[in-house]
Order: structure tokens, then C-alpha cells, then sequence
């Protein structure tokens, strides 16, 4: 890991310099590039150490989206009789992308406390250990796909194949997105360790406001009778659902409702009943949005890692 930490040839700034001008975001940006081999290595390292002296290893990964899927099929498919056909397969479609969100921004929040003795005592790019959670996060991601495939040739099922990029862009929103988050909450967790604690309260909350357990169109139609026409458009102030309906409308792939069924007002649609176009909008917003915090984060991180090595 030593060698590992190296800084490349192609780096121009020395670490005092580093320090001492504090990079701006952009900055901090091209070093992560420049660091890249260091990054993947640490998100090697932490894949590593999560399955060390395991059995199942990386199986679990594939357990824990099974677990859930069998538990909230039993309990919304059966004992709440939950109107959404194959359940199974809509609950997954939007897991995904919320394991990969939730695990990749607990990860990346604690990955600076979690590596003090890397932090003390060598110099690299901070943000490197954040990315690099996100990263490992991504690789669960990947492995938990399988879970979803095995369900799509169970139901014989097939995704919206023309929603692909749509469903492209949604995985680089989120993982911009998360990214901003951990990286905000990385630097301030250094400082106020009570952070790490709060955001498992906070994201135990965001579960349940995602809409991943339930029908889009049940909190739609709430927003609409309190906040008239436009109050669909509260639900949009969460990223993590535009995502998350934009996954269930490539890979759920629901029937489009019937005209009868859009003009019955007690008509719940599972996902947004819009055409591809809103799924555009929204991701573009939330994605101009991410771009915005993800600066601001850096800048935060960049002002609060001069004492790192001290608080830790």
C-alpha cells in the first residue's frame, strides 16, 4: 500500500503546496484523476476488508437483497395486498438503486475516521478514501443486478430496453449525488462523530420517503389533494425517488395505463404514468442540482482537512 501512495509524476503540486492554497473543487477534481490507481486500489482494500474472514464473502452481497425482497413480498405482496403486480420484481427494480445510494453514502461518510492511520501518516488526496467506498458500493451493485436478473427470468420479464440511457443516466445522477453527500458528511464526521449515527436515523427515514416499498402514485396522489395540480412536484424535491422510479420504469416495466385508468381518480399508477420526457427533466434537474452540492462539498472538504490528522 506504500507504493501505492506514491505521488504520480504527472501530479504538479507538492503536498505543502497542497495544503497551503487549498485547491479549488475543480483542483481537487484533476487529482482524484491523477490519483486514480491509488483509488482503485483503496476501493480493493475495502472490498477486502469487509468479507475478510468470511465464509459467503461477496454472496452476501446477493443475500441481502434476497432478504428483503422475501420479506417485503410477504408483507406488502400478502399481508397488506399491496394493488401492484409481480410486487417482487417492482420492489427490487427500486432496491437497487437504494442499497446502492444508502451504502455507498454510509461508507464514504465514515471512510476518513475508518482510515486515521492512513490519514496520519501519509499524504494522498483525502476524498480518495470516500470515492473509493462509492466505488466498493458500486461493485455490490453490480453483484446485487444478478439478484435482479435471476427475478426478470423468473416472471419472464423484460425491461424497457428504449429506457436504457434513461436508466444510464440515473446511475450518474445517484452516484453524483451520494458523492457530494459523502463527501460533505466525510469531512464533518471527522470533527462531530455524532454524524455517522444521525445519517442511520436520517437514511432509515429516506428509505420510506423513496417510494421503494410502495406506489409512486401514493404519494402523487396525496401531494395533489393537500397542494392541488402541482403538488407532484413536491415529490421531486427528493433525488433518490427520481431515481428510483426511473429504475422501476426500465426494469419493472409496467403495462402504460389505459385511458380509462388515467381518468379514474382513484387510479394508483406504480410508477409515474409520464412519458420519457419527464423522466428527463427530472433526472436533468436532479443532476444540475448534484453537480451544484458535489462543489460545494469539495470546497467544504477542502476548508475542513487541514486538522484532519489532528481530530482524528
Amino acid at each position: 500500500m506504500v507504493d501505492t501512495l506514491t505521488k504520480p509524476a504527472n501530479a504538479d503540486l507538492s503536498p505543502a503546496l497542497e495544503v497551503s492554497k487549498r485547491p479549488r473543487p475543480t483542483e481537487r477534481l484533476r487529482h482524484l484523476w491523477q490519483y486514480r490507481e491509488l483509488v482503485g486500489n483503496l476501493t480493493r482494500k475495502e472490498l477486502k476488508v469487509k468479507y475478510k474472514n468470511s465464509v459467503l464473502g461477496f454472496a452476501w452481497s446477493l443475500l441481502n437483497p434476497l432478504m428483503y425482497l422475501v420479506v417485503f413480498s410477504w408483507v406488502f405482496g400478502e399481508v397488506l395486498d399491496v394493488n401492484i403486480a409481480y410486487y417482487g420484481l417492482f420492489f427490487l427494480s427500486g432496491l437497487l438503486a437504494w442499497n446502492l445510494f444508502s451504502t455507498g453514502l454510509s461508507a464514504g461518510t465514515s471512510a476518513i475516521v475508518a482510515n486515521a492511520q492512513l490519514v496520519t501518516k501519509v499524504w494522498f488526496p483525502r476524498e480518495s478514501l470516500v470515492v473509493a467506498s462509492i466505488l466498493a458500493a458500486m461493485v455490490h451493485f453490480l453483484l446485487q443486478s444478478l439478484v435482479l436478473i435471476g427475478a426478470l427470468l423468473a416472471f419472464r420479464r423484460m425491461p424497457a430496453l428504449e429506457y436504457i440511457p434513461v436508466f444510464v443516466l440515473g446511475l450518474v445522477v445517484l452516484v453524483v449525488f451520494c458523492s457530494a453527500l459523502a463527501i460533505a458528511l466525510s469531512a464533518v464526521n471527522v470533527y462531530l462523530r455524532d454524524t455517522q449515527h444521525l445519517l442511520e436515523v436520517a437514511l432509515l427515514a429516506w428509505f420510506w420517503l423513496s417510494a421503494v416499498a410502495y406506489s409512486y402514485g401514493m404519494v402523487a396522489n396525496k401531494l395533489v389533494d393537500r397542494f392541488g395540480p402541482n403538488g407532484e412536484l413536491i415529490a421531486a424535491l427528493n433525488p433518490v425517488l427520481t431515481v428510483v422510479v426511473t429504475f422501476q420504469r426500465t426494469l419493472y416495466n409496467p403495462a402504460d395505463p389505459t385511458p380509462a385508468e388515467l381518468a379514474d381518480p382513484n387510479f394508483i399508477p406504480a410508477i409515474p404514468p409520464h412519458d420519457m420526457g419527464w423522466y428527463l427533466t427530472h433526472l436533468a434537474v436532479t443532476g444540475v442540482v448534484s453537480l451544484v452540492l458535489l462543489y460545494g462539498a469539495l470546497a467544504l472538504f477542502s476548508r475542513l482537512e487541514d486538522n484532519f490528522a489532528e481530530e482524528i
